[in-house]
C-alpha cells in the first residue's frame, strides 16, 4: 500500500523545486546589485563642498559611450572638475591647467597608475612603461631617453620616413588616376607602423605596399585590443566575461594571442640575427639597445618584458602620429585655404616653385633644415593635436589624500584624470574661438610659439613627459609636406560626418574617405 503521506510529501518537494531554482538566482542577482549600489554611493561624501561635485557613475557613461569626449566637455563647460562614482572610490575628471600640473609634477611621486588602471589594461600593455611605475618605469625610461637623443636615430628615423612618404605618394598616385577614393586614415596607419616598425624594431614589415597579410592582420587586431580594453572602464562584469571566456573578452583573448604571436616572432628573429653578428655597436633601431640590455639582465628583462615595451612603443609610434595626421588631413579638406597656405610654404622652403619636381628629388630636399622652417605646418599640425589629442583623456591614481589646486579633496586611491579633448576646447584656456581651427594662435610674427605643457597637454607632461615629440613632429611633417606637395585632396562626400572611436587613442570610427587631386 501507498503512503499518502510520504506521496503528498515528495509531490510538494517536487513542485516547490522549480521555485528554488528560480529564487536562488534571483536572491543572489539582488544581493550583488545591492551591494554594488551599496560600495558606488557608501562614503563619497556626496553633496559636500570639499569635494568636486557628484556628475553620476562611471557605468553611467554606457549611455553616452560613443561620445564620450563631447559629453565630458560639455560637463567641464559647467563643472571645470566633477566626480563619477565607482565601486570604492571616485575618479576625478579635470581640464584644470592648475590641476594637471599638481599631479603631473608637484606632485608627482604621490600620484601613479595606479591598481586600478594596471588591473584593466595590463592584458594589453603589460609592464610597458605607460603602464608601470618605479623602477621599471625608470628604466625603461633612461634607455629610450638615450635612444631618443642619439643623433643615429635622429638620421636613420629621418631616412625611414622619408623612404615611407615617398611610397605613399606612389601609392595614393595611383588612387589619384584612378579616380578612386581611398582611405586616408588606413593608409597612414600602415605607413606609421611600417615606419615603426623599421625605426623601433629593425624590421621591414612592408604592411603599406600590402605585401603583409600577417602585418595587416596584426594592425586590425592592435586597434580592436586598444577599443575591446577601453570598454572595460564601463564594463561591470568585464572580470566574469574573461573569466568564462565569452562576449567580447573572448574576441580580445583571440585578438591578443595574435599579437603576443607576432611580436615574439619578431624579439626572435632579432634575437638570431644579433646572435649572428655578434655586434650590438652602431644598431639603429631601438629593439637592439633593449636586447643588449637583456643580455646584462636575463632574469629580469625577459621575452616576455621585452614584447611588453615593443607594444607600448608600437602605441606610441603608430597610434599618435597615424591619428594626429588623419584628422589633420580631415582639417585641411574643411579649410582648403589653411591646405593652400602649408602647399605654399612647402614650396618656399623647399625651393620647388618654378616647377613640380620628381618624387626622389623632393623628399630628398626635406632637410632637418627645411623642417625646422616649416612654422605654419608646424602650427597647424599642433592646432589639430590641441583639437583631437591622440590621448584624449589620460589620468593616475591618488597614493595618499590631497587637495587640489582648485580646492577639491582627492582621497587616496581615487583617480585623477585631465580630459586633453575637452581642455583644448575651453574658452577658458583658448579664448572665445577655442573650438575653431586656427593655426594662427600659435604663430607670432610668422615664427611658431609653445605653450605651457599643462595647458597644451598632447605630450603629457612633468617627469613622464612623452619622450618622442620631436620624433612623432618629424614624422608628421615629412608626410605632410610629400603629400600636400604632389596632391590637393578633398572628402570623397562633403556631408559625411567624421566622428571618432571610443578608445585609449583618438581613432576615426569608419575611416578617412578622400579624393586626391595631383597638383
Amino acid at each position: 500500500m501507498i503512503n499518502v503521506t510520504k506521496m503528498d510529501t515528495f509531490l510538494a518537494s517536487y513542485a516547490f523545486f522549480p521555485l528554488v531554482v528560480l529564487v536562488f538566482p534571483l536572491l543572489a542577482l539582488f544581493l550583488a546589485f545591492s551591494y554594488l549600489i551599496y560600495s558606488l554611493f557608501a562614503g563619497k561624501s556626496i553633496g559636500d563642498p570639499k569635494y568636486s561635485p557628484v556628475k553620476g557613475t562611471v557605468f553611467h557613461q554606457l549611455l553616452y559611450f560613443n561620445t564620450l569626449y563631447d559629453h565630458q566637455t560639455q560637463t567641464a563647460k559647467t563643472h571645470p572638475t566633477f566626480r563619477l562614482l565607482t565601486p570604492g572610490q571616485s575618479e576625478l575628471y579635470t581640464i584644470d591647467v592648475r590641476n594637471t600640473e599638481h599631479i603631473l609634477k608637484t606632485r608627482f611621486e604621490k600620484y601613479s597608475k595606479g591598481k586600478y588602471n594596471h588591473e584593466i589594461v595590463t592584458d594589453l600593455l603589460g609592464h610597458g612603461i605607460f603602464n608601470v611605475d618605479g623602477d621599471k618605469w625608470k628604466q625603461q625610461r633612461k634607455l629610450a631617453s638615450y635612444e631618443f637623443s642619439t643623433r643615429i636615430l635622429r638620421d636613420f628615423s629621418c631616412s625611414v620616413f622619408r623612404k615611407n612618404a615617398a611610397k605613399l605618394v606612389g601609392l595614393i598616385s595611383e588612387f589619384s588616376h584612378a579616380g578612386q577614393v581611398f582611405d586616408m586614415q588606413d593608409l597612414l596607419m600602415r605607413c606609421s607602423l611600417d615606419s615603426i616598425f623599421k625605426v623601433g624594431f629593425g624590421v621591414e614589415l612592408n604592411c603599406l605596399e600590402g605585401s603583409s597579410k600577417e602585418g595587416r592582420e596584426f594592425m586590425k587586431a592592435f586597434d580592436e585590443s586598444n577599443a575591446l580594453v577601453y570598454w572595460r572602464y564601463v564594463d561591470p562584469f568585464w572580470k566574469i566575461k574573461r573569466f568564462l571566456n565569452i562576449g567580447c573578452e573572448a574576441t580580445l583573448k583571440k585578438n591578443l594571442k595574435l599579437i603576443n604571436d607576432f611580436v615574439n616572432g619578431v624579439i626572435k628573429k632579432k634575437r638570431e640575427i644579433l646572435a649572428i653578428q655578434q655586434d650590438f655597436a652602431g644598431k639603429e633601431d631601438i629593439l637592439s639597445r633593449f636586447l643588449m640590455e637583456s643580455k646584462k639582465d636575463p632574469e629580469n628583462m625577459t621575452d616576455k618584458y621585452l614584447r611588453d615595451i615593443v607594444i607600448n612603443f608600437m602605441i606610441a609610434g603608430k597610434d599618435t602620429s597615424a591619428n594626429t595626421l588623419s584628422w589633420f588631413f580631415y582639417m585641411l579638406c574643411k579649410f582648403s585655404l589653411i591646405q593652400e597656405k602649408i602647399f605654399q610654404e612647402v614650396k618656399d622652403v623647399t625651393g620647388s616653385q618654378e616647377s613640380k619636381p620628381g618624387l626622389e628629388e623632393f623628399v630628398g630636399s626635406i632637410t632637418d633644415a627645411a623642417l625646422e622652417k616649416m612654422h605654419y605646418l608646424h602650427a597647424a599640425l599642433t592646432e589639430t593635436l590641441r583639437l583631437y589629442p591622440a590621448v584624449p583623456m589620460d589620468g593616475r591614481i591618488a597614493e595618499a589624500p590631497d587637495v587640489l589646486p582648485d580646492g577639491y579633496r582627492v582621497e587616496k586611491g581615487d583617480g585623477v584624470y585631465y580630459m586633453s579633448y575637452a581642455k583644448g576646447r575651453m574658452s577658458s584656456i583658448w579664448g572665445d574661438d577655442a573650438e575653431e581651427f586656427r593655426p594662427e594662435r600659435w604663430l607670432n610674427n610668422g615664427i611658431f610659439q609653445p605653450e605651457s605643457p599643462f595647458k597644451f597637454i598632447a605630450f603629457h607632461a612633468g617627469p613622464r613627459m612623452c619622450l618622442g615629440k620631436e620624433f612623432a613632429y618629424r614624422q608628421m611633417k615629412i608626410v605632410s609636406m610629400a603629400l600636400l606637395r604632389f596632391f590637393r585632396f578633398k572628402l570623397a562626400d562633403e556631408k559625411m560626418n567624421i566622428t571618432y572611436r571610443t578608445m585609449f587613442t583618438l581613432h576615426m570610427d569608419k575611416g578617412l574617405p578622400l579624393c586626391a587631386v595631383p597638383r
